[in-house]
């Protein structure tokens, strides 16, 4: 028997790419009441936009390019035992006017990583790198879209506090969320997973190795003078919503 879709807390976490979102992810899905979701307006943004990504045929076939129809897919009943249906959105898909409707019955959640950590481990998986394929405009935009449709302020996780201590981070960001904070977060099995897009082949492969959160490490980044000004565009968005991560003084 299912879990009817008004007994069910439907968590979208808002992230750009190269993140520690796939991570985050596997954290959700090792939970006993959690269903997950991996990018579902991905084959929407691409032929909305017709960009080219890697992997795009198999993408394109994986997943709807209509939005409403994907909307209504994620409002659907869950498994039962399942009360929480978790979704790993990217902010950069979103290049389409939300539905308000569905877009205010969300827990929101904001993940964030500084612009020079994100845009280095971008330009390792692909030739170019602009503001617009990293988000953070976009994040900004629906941080305030959803403060207002829901009138009070959401939690925002620094992808650096999560490393550095994920059992306080991810119990803090459960509070906020009003869900109870499982153990079963803090690790899972490697290896891949039937709920990874179609795309992971690509994206995936330290994931896929992992069984937790690895430890943070501050890295120098390499970055030549394009890659830069992609972060100096980037870093006034990524400071406001910074300001406001949990545990923040």
């Amino acid at each position: 028997m299912a879990n009817s879709a008004a007994d069910v807390t439907r968590v979208a976490m808002w992230s750009g790419p190269r993140n520690i979102s796939t991570a985050m992810m596997r954290a959700w899905e090792n939970r006993p009441d959690t269903v997950v979701v991996d990018e579902p307006f991905y084959a929407c943004y691409l032929a909305t936009t017709g960009i080219v990504h890697p992997m795009q045929r198999e993408i394109m076939a994986s997943q709807s390019t209509d939005w409403q129809k994907v909307q209504q897919q994620l409002q659907a009943d869950l498994p039962s035992g399942h009360t929480i249906h978790y979704q790993k959105h990217m902010t950069h898909h979103m290049v389409v006017d939300v539905d308000p409707q569905w877009f205010g019955s969300l827990k929101h959640a904001f993940l964030i990583r500084h612009p020079a950590e994100v845009v280095a481990s971008y330009a390792a998986k692909r030739e170019t790198v602009t503001s617009d394929d990293i988000g953070y405009r976009q994040q900004k935009k629906l941080y305030d879209l959803a403060t207002r449709s829901v009138q009070s302020e959401l939690p925002v996780i620094d992808a650096r506090d999560v490393l550095m201590d994920p059992q306080h981070s991810l119990q803090q960001l459960c509070d906020c969320l009003g869900v109870p904070f499982h153990k079963n977060m803090l690790s899972w099995p490697a290896g891949p997973r039937d709920s990874d897009g179609a795309w992971a082949p690509h994206w995936y492969g330290n994931v896929e190795k992992s069984t937790g959160f690895g430890p943070y490490q501050e890295k120098e980044q390499q970055l030549n003078a394009a890659q830069q000004r992609v972060v100096d565009e980037c870093m006034p968005f990524y400071e406001q919503l910074y300001q406001r991560r949990l545990g923040a003084s």
